[in-house]
């Protein structure tokens, strides 16, 4: 106690900020925000605005990596699409080679400056040319003649009765099928025989 009366012990210090009540007076919940004021210690005040900091802490820092993600997000989707825009130029390239040559016979067959056999060897070595570039790609062609019908790599169209062949052996190939390395993208269009007794 000082010289005046008051006692001095830190301890038990209140510190009241601007909106603070007066010291000892007790504040119902309901009178919160009603004008009245709240009696905390400094070392809950303290804590308090510690709290409130490291709260405001955390929500700016979700708030730099939401906009992160957004900005990663928006980046892939530009990278995706400009992958699907672009994603068979080299293909387009190869392919571009083989309509050069298929228009230079068709314009020297067009001036008369090839012969039918000429030209046909022409189309031959395109046709050539462009197998190869399937077979690089991974491209081969499904073997359908004088096979067992195989509903996952043929459809059959025509079934046609026989007694020189299996029952279900194919027996013509209308259209050939094609797989890439080990999926099929084009079912081979077939004649399947049905198998008769020779009378």
């Amino acid at each position: 106690m000082n010289k005046n009366g008051h006692t001095n012990d830190k301890k038990n210090h209140l510190f009241s900020d601007p909106d603070a009540v007066k010291p000892g007076k007790e504040v119902p919940p309901a009178a919160a925000g009603s004008g009245d004021t709240v009696t905390l210690k400094r070392e809950e005040y303290e804590k308090l605005k510690e709290e409130a900091a490291k709260a405001k802490e955390t929500w700016d820092r979700l708030l730099r990596q939401q906009a992160d993600f957004d900005n990663m997000r928006k980046r892939v989707e530009r990278d995706k699409q400009e992958f699907q825009k672009y994603a068979h130029e080299d293909i387009i390239v190869d392919l571009l080679g083989i309509l050069d040559d298929l228009e230079r016979s068709v314009e020297a067959a067009e001036k008369g400056q090839e012969n039918s056999d000429a030209f046909l060897k022409g189309i031959e070595m395109i046709l050539a040319h462009l197998y190869e570039l399937l077979k690089k790609r991974g491209v081969s062609a499904i073997s359908a003649q004088g096979q067992k019908f195989d509903p996952n790599q043929h459809e059959a169209l025509v079934q046609t009765e026989s007694c020189d062949h299996e029952d279900g052996e194919v027996i013509e190939e209308m259209q050939k099928g094609y797989r890439l390395n080990d999926r099929v993208i084009r079912t081979a269009k077939v004649r399947v025989a049905k198998r008769v007794e020779q009378k």
